[in-house]
């Protein structure tokens, strides 16, 4: 029977997280780690875990930043007097390279398969994602990433292995929060460095209508199993 754990170990991975645990016992199970967007918490993606495959070890991590009155974030975001967004460049890397780290430690903690490994995001955690895997791109194989878009200022682009990536990834077009044309003219990253990627759009604002999620689910179930 599948459970689910609400665990802080400060000590071994360095976030507080959820976890559904997989129904594979015999051997290690594919990981999906799920990062939430600014302002949520580690409750909002891990909402998708019953409809997701069993045989999966899902962990849920939160935000090291807190937002007051809102949820937690990966990194700052404020705005100058011009009305532009300025991002915490340097604690967006730090965070990205701490996520990096909770996969190894879920190798040993969950007996999870260090050779199939899937990063789900939302928003700042796409654009989290988008980034451990082009900076680490062995350690990666599927990336689901949810109306966010590429930051080439937290990427440290790996020169090898980057041909085993597979990314899906989904906008919303009336997106106000990360608009549509900016996320899907962000993605030119990737189609410059020859890689390959699913591209798919929907008539809805900033998160995942029915549509989007089953398609992403199609996607998901041929890439682990």
């Amino acid at each position: 029977m599948l459970s689910t754990k609400n665990i802080l170990l400060m000590n071994e991975i360095p976030f507080f997280h959820l976890v559904r645990e997989s129904n594979i016992k015999n051997r290690p199970s594919p990981l999906l780690l799920m990062i939430h967007g600014f302002g949520s918490n580690e409750e909002d993606l891990f909402s998708f875990s019953r409809a997701l495959p069993h045989e999966l070890t899902i962990i849920s991590l939160r935000g090291p930043v807190n937002i007051q009155n809102m949820g937690y974030a990966w990194y700052d975001i404020s705005i100058d007097f011009k009305g532009n967004k300025i991002y915490d460049t340097q604690k967006a890397i730090d965070s990205r390279n701490k996520i990096v780290k909770c996969i190894d430690m879920c190798v040993s903690m969950y007996n999870t398969d260090k050779n199939n490994v899937t990063l789900m995001g939302f928003s700042q955690g796409s654009i989290l994602v988008n980034a451990i895997a082009l900076s680490y791109p062995k350690k990666i194989n599927n990336v689901i990433s949810l109306s966010g878009g590429i930051d080439p200022n937290i990427i440290d682009l790996s020169k090898s292995n980057l041909n085993k990536l597979n990314f899906y990834i989904s906008h919303g077009t009336q997106d106000e929060v990360l608009p549509y044309n900016q996320a899907k003219e962000s993605l030119d990253f990737l189609k410059n460095n020859n890689i390959d990627f699913e591209f798919q759009s929907y008539p809805v604002g900033h998160g995942v209508c029915p549509e989007n999620f089953k398609a992403m689910l199609t996607w998901l179930n041929k890439k682990i199993l």
